[in-house]
């Protein structure tokens, strides 16, 4: 394990408290890949800074951020799907003629394990590259047995391999397979549960909308992978407005996810049950038909309200939570503090983690040295590169100070 001191930080944000719990000119110690000491600098106790330093140069530090829904595993392009969409072809349109999510099942499938888990290594290093710590990866683009165990294989590996805390999440309910029927198919996933927690699945998780699964054959999935011993997660009222955030407080879920038409119905119920709403701003941007008040609806209801970059080849090609935080901000003029703990200590919240999010002493020695001195700066200054250095569990993985 890994011991690092961190000087020279302007302004520290640990997330305590309710708001983003800012220390001047701090400093943290970190002991065997945990936090031991955060502080003002001048109060450091003697002897703790008898270990390898980084020097933060005055600049703002957080939490290393966490992405809390990813589909990072997958093969091939979708580079048509997006020139067709900007030409006005609809995502149902799109999906009818061969492209979609059974378009990178095909090239999925076809491809070795290596180039899997190779394709998959460059997203979580692009993403650590801009400060995250922490992300959740889903399977989906096998959609058989052998094919989503090979994914769970794939994600287990770099959550063994990668300095990064990875959670694992089974989602053979991404889509019907064209060469299944649909019934067989959601009796082939509920027998399939018990083996994806097998292949140390931590989660299961259902695309619950129109086109995709129904309320009835989510609630089926969920309820057996809860029998299975996997956590609950759930795509909902991304496409359309159908009571999948109600199903996911019924559940109890830890977390919803997309919600660009969650009414304020769905919002209370999610509230009352202490669901994370999940929101996916770069694939409400990218599909063009999302709500951008969903973080006025959750908020007001109560919510604890993350964000994620939902990371695909499809709808939102993005590995840097830096602008996904900077897109809620401009579209759904989410405040900059509510934009920090919902990459940080609510995200956390989403994976029913405590130990990263935050810095505080026990945590994981997880933070984003940013290439700013306030945190705003991060939000407001578009297309400059958001981190200067990375620090994972004590270990300084990426770094340019």
């Amino acid at each position: 394990m890994t011991d690092l001191l961190v000087r020279g930080i302007g302004r520290l944000l640990t997330m305590q408290g309710s708001g983003v719990g800012v220390v001047e000119d701090a400093a943290v110690v970190v002991t065997d890949g945990l936090v031991s000491w955060v502080g003002h600098s001048p109060d450091l106790p003697a002897g703790l800074g008898d270990r390898p330093e980084l020097d933060a140069g005055g600049a703002c530090v957080t939490p290393g951020f966490v992405d809390p829904h990813t589909h990072l595993i997958w093969a091939g392009s979708r580079r048509d799907d997006f020139v067709d969409r900007l030409d006005g072809t609809s995502y149902a349109e799109v999906a009818a003629r061969g492209g979609g999510i059974h378009s990178t099942v095909q090239q999925t499938r076809a491809a070795s394990y290596a180039e899997l888990y190779d394709a998959a290594a460059a997203r979580i290093y692009a993403a650590a590259r801009t400060g995250t710590t922490t992300l959740e990866i889903k399977t989906g683009y096998g959609l058989s047995p052998d094919d989503e165990c090979r994914l769970l294989d794939v994600a287990d590996d770099l959550r063994r391999h990668c300095p990064e805390a990875i959670e694992t999440t089974y989602l053979g309910a991404h889509a019907v397979p064209p060469d299944s029927g649909r019934t067989p198919y959601v009796n082939e996933i509920i027998g399939e549960l018990p083996n994806a927690w097998m292949h140390n699945a931590g989660w299961c998780d259902v695309f619950c909308d129109a086109g995709a699964f129904t309320l009835d054959e989510a609630r089926r999935i969920l309820t057996a992978a809860r029998e299975a011993g996997l956590g609950l997660r759930l795509h909902a009222e991304q496409i359309e407005r159908t009571g999948a955030a109600e199903l996911a407080a019924e559940l109890g879920c830890a977390s919803a996810d997309h919600l660009d038409h969650v009414d304020t119905a769905g919002a209370r119920a999610m509230a009352a049950a202490g669901v994370v709403g999940v929101l996916l701003p770069a694939s409400t941007l990218t599909l063009g038909h999302g709500n951008w008040d969903a973080w006025r609806t959750l908020d007001g209801a109560g919510v604890t309200v993350a964000l994620g970059t939902d990371c695909n080849p499809g709808t939102s090609w993005c590995e840097s939570m830096p602008y996904v935080m900077a897109l809620a901000c401009l579209s759904y003029r989410m405040p900059v503090e509510a934009a920090f703990r919902a990459a940080t200590v609510n995200a956390a919240a989403a994976l029913r983690r405590t130990d990263v999010g935050r810095v505080v002493v026990g945590a994981r020695g997880d933070l984003a040295i940013l290439n700013a001195d306030h945190e705003a700066d991060l939000l407001a200054h578009l297309g400059a590169v958001p981190v200067a250095a990375t620090v994972t569990a004590g270990a300084t993985t990426h770094s340019g100070v």
